[in-house]
């Protein structure tokens, strides 16, 4: 059944580790099916209330599933193999098109509002017991989200979108719960709630957002949360249009005990309007994160959300790492008010190369998608093959399985760094790796 691999250990934390191990190593494929709890304790001599409390720490890790009668197996997306390692090695003299990254070209210098938040530093030095948040960061998010719609709420800040996500999922969340998910999505999301124990219940998308048909169903099936992008989606550009949200939020009317999370990914990098879902359910959070537009590396996102889901996040930030850098606060917020990027202009410029290279698409007969953000969303026949094609070509995209639960194939391209005239010899390598088809021209 495990083929040349034996689960060994005498304690529950022994057994776990040991398929922990070996599924990280591949000795485990997913999928594989694992010993009969009553089965395994006797080849291993030990109670099978050994075997199913190691059982139990595996699921809620999020690397095994267990289906009733059909038993336990590795999950076909193990929590300890991470979607990160599912991309290609890129060689020299590729160009490599696959990494999600923004154009370090249009991200800020970072030396001066260091420099000034760490001279304030030296003067008021940030102590035990003062606040956790920067005021000045505090009205300048809140202003934003005024403007925006957002309900008013309390503010916390986070160590970006994931780090937020994770805190209030666990928050509300225990093992077992499902969690309504965008499919294709964000890939390190799609980790992360397995790894949290709980359960994915993928959601089709469309360009204008999670499918209202697809939310109900979730929901009315028992899926506690829905996390939902409110633009720039990763990996398929999609936003929530006006009526899109108008929708999903008449879906969310009936389930008010739904646990609404957002995550304004396009923030400030692209020219769509908001369009919340916040409010509408008891328990909601949304998230704008700094990474983006003024660089990955700030690590910074301003969370907000009803009064009992933010305390409980920050009472549990404080038992951790207590806060986030108040010099990196201050930093963020002099890089806002100080209009270091010109949201205008960074839109602009990634809807050119997104629209360049859709448009160059469309002409040789490929669909795509891609309505807002960094990236374009290629549905593919065959996703290993394309790849394949496309890295024989010159060009190294992300294969979508990445970002899929149950949609069907695709690649990711990143069009951030794109230069004028790439995307014509990038449509035409794709449109090769994905074969002939009808319609196809070349204008």
């Amino acid at each position: 059944m495990l083929g040349e691999y034996r689960i060994t250990g005498r304690g529950a934390a022994e057994i776990s580790a040991s398929v922990e191990r070996a599924v990280g190593a591949g000795e485990l494929e997913p999928g594989q099916a694992l010993p009969p709890m009553r089965e395994l304790a006797e080849r291993l001599g030990v109670n099978p209330n050994t075997v199913a409390a190691a059982y139990r720490t595996l699921r809620e890790r999020g690397v095994i599933e267990t289906a009733g009668r059909r038993g336990s197996r590795v999950r076909a997306k193990p929590a300890t193999t991470g979607r990160e390692f599912i991309g290609v090695e890129v060689p020299e003299g590729v160009r490599d098109v696959s990494d999600g990254n923004p154009d370090p070209a249009l991200l800020p210098a970072l030396g001066p509002v260091f420099a000034a938040a760490a001279e304030r530093g030296d003067r008021e030095p940030v102590l035990y017991g003062h606040a956790p948040v920067e005021p000045e960061l505090a009205r300048a998010a809140r202003a934003g989200m005024d403007a925006d719609g957002v309900p008013d709420g309390p503010l916390a800040v986070m160590s970006g979108s994931l780090d937020a996500m994770e805190r209030v999922l666990a928050a509300h969340l225990r093992p077992g719960d499902a969690v309504a998910v965008e499919d294709p999505g964000w890939g390190s999301l799609l980790d992360l709630v397995p790894a949290l124990g709980l359960r994915t219940v993928p959601v089709r998308v469309d360009d204008e957002g999670p499918l209202p048909d697809d939310v109900r169903r979730a929901l009315a099936a028992g899926a506690r949360a829905l996390v939902v992008t409110d633009r720039a989606q990763n990996p398929t550009g999609a936003a929530l249009s006006a009526t899109r949200a108008r929708a999903l939020r008449s879906v969310l009317r009936d389930h008010p005990e739904t646990l609404l999370i957002e995550d304004d990914h396009g923030h400030r990098i692209v020219d769509l309007p908001l369009h919340p879902l916040a409010g509408t359910t008891h328990s909601w959070a949304l998230v704008r994160s700094a990474a983006k537009a003024y660089g990955p590396d700030l690590r910074l996102a301003v969370l907000t959300g009803d009064a009992v889901t933010l305390d409980r996040v920050r009472g549990r930030q404080r038992l951790g790492p207590g806060w986030v850098s108040r010099i990196t606060q201050r930093a963020v917020a002099l890089l806002w008010s100080e209009g270091a990027v010109d949201a205008g202009a960074v839109a602009a410029a990634y809807g050119r190369r997104r629209d360049a290279l859709l448009g160059a698409l469309r002409a040789r007969g490929v669909e795509a998608h891609g309505r807002s953000g960094m990236n374009a969303w290629i549905p593919v026949p065959d996703e290993t093959g394309a790849v394949a094609r496309l890295l024989h070509a010159g060009w190294a995209v992300a294969p979508g399985a990445r970002f899929r639960i149950d949609a069907p194939p695709g690649i990711r391209i990143t069009v951030s760094t794109l230069t004028d005239g790439e995307e014509r010899p990038l449509a035409d390598a794709v449109a090769k790796a994905l074969g002939p088809g009808p319609g196809r021209h070349y204008a």
